[in-house]
């Protein structure tokens, strides 16, 4: 009885942990959180904390995660476009969203096919992921699973507080 218990027990750990982002990604982040989010897009942390509010500040500067199924962009299916919530780029487009059950909004590839979103190994929490952050300004989105159910086999698993969102216009 208590086998059956134990393996329950592990399989849920592993996967709620399967979403939530790592709070550190390499030792340099460890050692110096401040140089380690240097990109193209300087804004000072002061800067960003004026930007942001404090929960994006936590989710895109601090490698936070928010609450599963806290976000309306998890639940939204219109057409346009998903832009960083951090910088303004164009990140994915509804017609990349799917729901993959898990919480946040997923995705199964970004807008340009690899140069706004920049790829990190992430090897926090015991596990070995690919953390997704914005190429622009170094804002930390999410992680990438091989689960998705698209023909790229790929779920961008992403904070919505990472994100903003256009509605496409409506044209007459």
């Amino acid at each position: 009885m208590k086998k059956p218990i134990l393996s329950v027990i592990l399989i849920l750990t592993a996967a709620l942990g399967a979403c939530q982002s790592g709070t550190n990604t390499s030792t340099n982040q460890v050692n110096n959180p401040k140089k380690a989010m240097e990109t193209s897009y300087n804004k000072t942390d002061e800067e960003w904390k004026k930007t942001l509010t404090p929960e994006q500040y936590y989710v895109l500067r601090q490698k936070g995660t928010e609450s599963p199924h806290s976000s309306d962009l998890n639940g939204n299916f219109d057409e346009g476009t998903y832009v960083c919530a951090g910088c303004g780029t164009e990140l994915f487009t509804s017609k990349q969203k799917f729901d993959g059950h898990c919480g946040w909004p997923s995705f199964d590839n970004e807008i340009g096919g690899g140069d706004r979103v920049k790829k990190i190994k992430d090897f926090s929490h015991g596990m070995v992921r690919t953390e997704i952050v914005c190429a622009k300004c170094g804002g930390h989105l999410g992680h990438i699973f091989d689960d998705g159910p698209t023909s790229t086999g790929q779920r961008y698993c992403v904070n919505g507080l990472s994100l903003g969102f256009k509605k496409k216009e409506e044209t007459k």
